[in-house]
């Protein structure tokens, strides 16, 4: 609203259009006020939020309310109450907007505030289609680097198989698999994966619901399309079948969520991949040098062996399950934390 207040508003007109919008804010689940502590200020009183709303608060109460109510819903709700009661809060809501809309579409011009579909302000508001809401929050999820990064590892390993006759296509598409939804999510969310991530971050539907709308978009597209393409490329001995990976995938997935609670996506993932890509390739690449693998040639027999530890049977695929649960569960716990990275 800071802009707002530079184009001439009154303090009462700021003041209403202010409550309004954090109240709004604080009535939906995940807004500002709902995840945050109340203040151990006093709270706001009846009397106290009349006087904002009309416009007779003096400026340094009216600043310090202001401040009060961006941690507490409970004064949100009274001062929404008083605001929302007011004679002229729908035409203060109204002028506003419409200020905000000409502003819009004076830097853009007709053409571009049409093009980012603004509309005029005696124009009714249109709710979006599920799916356009949809397609918004998924973002870079479904775009960008990390798509062509996963459809290029299904071409080659379909590709090295199939063209190249190469027996251990299967074996390196399931050592890269568990770790691709990991750096989907890492690349789907953040300043620097997504142009709109500050105005994003600051709506409603931002923070963790965000990172696990667009997580869950990266698992829907990655889990069957790696199990397709891992069950159409020739068996190896000793190696799972294709669903195998799916639990170590999600686990691997969820606990990059929850480290990066801790030091943030990018960190998170890049630990994870590194951690998963130690336990698999290097025994194998230790082994190869050791000269039990053959010299030149791709140990597959050895890397099958070495997945299949961490993936066959019931103890590995039941201590995957364990990991995403707690995954989970931290994730929860720590979602104050994830809603400002």
């Amino acid at each position: 609203m800071t802009g707002v207040k530079g184009m001439g508003e009154g303090p009462a007109s700021r003041r209403a259009g202010l409550a309004s919008r954090r109240v709004g804010l604080a009535s939906q689940p995940g807004g500002p006020a709902s995840r945050q502590a109340a203040p151990a200020s006093r709270h706001v009183d009846v009397a106290a939020s009349a006087r904002y709303a009309d416009g007779a608060l003096p400026e340094p109460e009216a600043w310090a309310l202001e401040k009060h109510v961006e941690g507490c819903a409970r004064c949100a709700g009274t001062v929404s109450a008083a605001v929302r009661a007011t004679a002229s809060a729908g035409d203060v809501l109204e002028g506003v907007r419409g200020t905000l809309l000409t502003v819009v579409a004076e830097t853009t011009g007709a053409s571009g505030a049409r093009a980012a579909g603004v509309k005029a302000p005696a124009a009714p508001r249109q709710p979006a289609a599920p799916l356009t809401r949809a397609l918004w929050a998924a973002g870079p999820a479904l775009r960008g680097p990390w798509l062509v990064a996963l459809l290029l590892v299904c071409a080659v390993a379909a590709g090295l198989a199939f063209g190249g006759g190469f027996a251990g296509a299967r074996p390196l598409l399931f050592a890269l698999a568990p770790v691709l939804p990991v750096a989907g999510v890492a690349l789907s969310y953040g300043p620097r994966a997504d142009p709109m991530y500050e105005i994003s971050a600051a709506s409603p539907s931002g923070g963790l619901r965000l990172l696990l709308t667009r997580a869950a978009a990266v698992l829907g597209v990655s889990l069957p399309l790696l199990t397709a393409v891992g069950a159409l490329l020739p068996g190896t001995p000793g190696l799972p079948g294709a669903a195998a990976w799916l639990l170590p995938g999600l686990a691997l997935t969820v606990g990059a969520l929850a480290l990066g609670s801790y030091v943030g996506c990018r960190i998170a993932s890049g630990i994870i991949a590194a951690g998963w890509a130690s336990a698999v390739l290097l025994p194998v690449l230790a082994a190869q040098a050791g000269g039990r693998g053959g010299a030149g040639v791709f140990p597959a027999r050895a890397l099958a062996e070495q997945l299949a530890r961490y993936l066959s049977g019931g103890a590995a695929q039941g201590g995957w399950a364990a990991v995403a649960v707690l995954g989970a569960g931290l994730v929860l716990l720590r979602r104050n934390r994830l809603e400002n990275l």
